[in-house]
């Protein structure tokens, strides 16, 4: 079934008149080379390294084949996908009703997963631990210091200077802010009280940053700052990140093992969705959080689907190599399974 799946979405074939454009659907096995045409798409930051990446990769394969993918956050590419202005989103969280996407009009496709890491700018304090209820009281300002007591219980041996804390978090909306605080809710059920959601109620003394970049650059500028910052990110910028306590009880830094580990004890379900979130393991990186492509049921124009489902192929298929040298956990072989399963439902 799968080697169909392939040969459909992928080995697309060019029948086409004098002068005309290559024909997608056909299928005559000249694979993505024979593939023209643009699809359009927006969403979250957190795998928009992966993802640009990828369709420079792409550029290669199919030079008539143009994807565009804008990086503006999970809620703007949710909304803009709801409202026909693309053909497929990226998103780090699930739809919710208020969203803009209507009910029962897409799928999930998940693609890879990855650490967010926990990124802190401290001089003189190069391997810094944190517990899941530590790091709540300093993302809701009830830990202010870098030498207060809970740190240092984390860190024992550790010299911690008096410097204020200044935490940076993202202002727009955010599957990377949803993933971190549904870590925070899980994790440290007791000590944290923002709730959780692509935004939140952050306390008026702290920092906002537009998309993953944003609030590395707000770590950067600040003697004492915090904040979370997808991996990718935070290595390209070369930002200092912490080892999380995971639910076993063992502080993890967050690598690409530590997060295929988290995978690896997910529950999947039915409509492919998933939290590696908190999980159980002890080489697990709690806050591993997983993304996905939200495309139609249904599309209108036969080309563009054909498009869509050579595209979301080509990289669950083609590019896990890609994937790992940027930091990005690829899918279990199962569920990878799954998520071109999920193609066949496109009509």
């Amino acid at each position: 079934m799968l080697a169909g799946v392939a040969i459909a979405a992928l080995a697309l074939a060019g029948c086409s008149s004098k002068g005309g454009d290559t024909d997608p659907s056909a299928s005559a096995g000249t694979g993505l080379a024979a593939l023209s045409g643009e699809l359009k798409a927006s969403g979250a930051s957190f795998p928009n390294t992966y993802y640009q990446e990828a369709i420079l990769a792409l550029k290669d394969e199919a030079p008539n084949f143009k994807v565009t993918y804008n990086s503006v956050g999970s809620g703007t590419g949710k909304k803009e996908f709801g409202s026909g202005l693309t053909d497929f989103a990226g998103s780090d969280s699930t739809v919710k009703d208020t969203d803009g996407v209507p009910a029962d009009t897409f799928l999930y496709v998940p693609t890879v997963a990855a650490p967010i890491t926990v990124s802190y700018n401290l001089k003189g304090v190069d391997n810094l631990q944190l517990s899941a209820d530590t790091l709540a009281k300093i993302f809701q300002r009830d830990i202010k210091v870098w030498n207060a007591p809970e740190i240092a219980n984390d860190n024992p041996g550790v010299t911690l200077p008096a410097t204020n804390i200044s935490v940076a978090h993202r202002s727009d909306g955010s599957g990377t802010t949803n993933n971190f605080t549904k870590y925070l809710a899980a994790a440290a059920p007791t000590a944290w009280k923002l709730g959780s959601g692509d935004t939140v109620a952050w306390p008026a003394d702290t920092q906002g940053g537009a998309k993953n970049t944003g609030v590395a650059q707000l770590i950067q500028a600040a003697d004492g700052g915090i904040g979370y910052v997808d991996l990718a990110d935070a290595t390209d910028i070369k930002l200092t990140f912490a080892a999380i306590k995971n639910k076993d009880g063992k502080f993890v830094k967050p690598t690409l093992e530590a997060a295929t580990a988290a995978l690896a004890g997910a529950e999947v379900k039915d409509d492919l969705t998933f939290n590696p979130l908190n999980a159980a393991g002890a080489d697990s990186y709690p806050i591993t959080a997983p993304t996905y492509l939200l495309v139609k049921k249904t599309y209108t124009d036969a080309k563009q689907k054909e498009l869509v489902k050579a595209f979301v192929t080509y990289l669950l298929k083609d590019t896990k190599d890609l994937a790992n040298e940027l930091h990005y956990a690829t899918l279990p072989a199962e569920l990878q399974t799954k998520a071109l399963a999920q193609l066949d439902k496109i009509s």
